[in-house]
């Protein structure tokens, strides 16, 4: 895979340690701190977090020009399957993941770094799934989900706990290879 990866207004590469502080700016804002996966109570928690080895090797960075306007998660992962079989799923999806930087928000951009997330995903590294989970209450992250083809697999009722302490119900999408695909190529 070369990097950066360019759209027709982005870049998209792997995060360095050197994006701790650019991430950390919108990261920390209420308006995004109400979905992501962990709060960071302050710069050095959040360093140790945005640091860590497997963190930082799954997230990549989304710049405009110079300015970094959010970020993706690319986890790829095995899939299940019946233990005689196991290594024919190995490294075949990928859970994926992102924050828009609200300032950067309602531009279109986060449509464009998934679009392109996903191409990465079936064409440079080969995957046949991809998925990716919200809380159902979190509308922006599941209508991304639609408009880049996404399907709604499961609701989960109440299956999902928020930090404000209560149970709210959880969305999955999915994409398979051939689906994307099949979307790419029709006129």
């Amino acid at each position: 895979m070369a990097w950066p990866a360019r759209t027709e207004r982005l870049s998209i590469r792997p995060a360095t340690p050197d994006d701790l502080d650019a991430t950390w700016a919108f990261r920390r804002l209420p308006e995004v701190c109400e979905w992501v996966t962990w709060l960071s109570a302050d710069r050095e928690a959040y360093a140790a977090q945005f640091l860590d080895p497997p963190r930082l090797a799954s997230t990549l960075v989304v710049e405009r020009g110079a300015d970094v306007v959010g970020d993706l998660m690319l986890r790829v992962e095995d899939a299940w399957a019946q233990g005689e079989i196991a290594e024919r799923a190995a490294g075949v999806q990928a859970e994926l993941g992102w924050t828009i930087d609200p300032a950067h928000a309602g531009r279109g951009y986060a449509t464009e770094a998934v679009r392109e997330l996903l191409r990465i995903c079936f064409e440079d590294l080969g995957l046949r799934r991809v998925t990716a989970l919200c809380f159902a209450e979190n509308t922006a992250s599941w209508r991304l989900m639609e408009r880049v083809g996404m399907r709604r697999e499961a609701h989960n009722v109440r299956d999902s706990l928020h930090r404000s302490g209560a149970w709210l119900d959880g969305y999955a999408y999915a994409l398979l290879a051939e689906e994307w695909r099949a979307r790419t190529v029709s006129p």
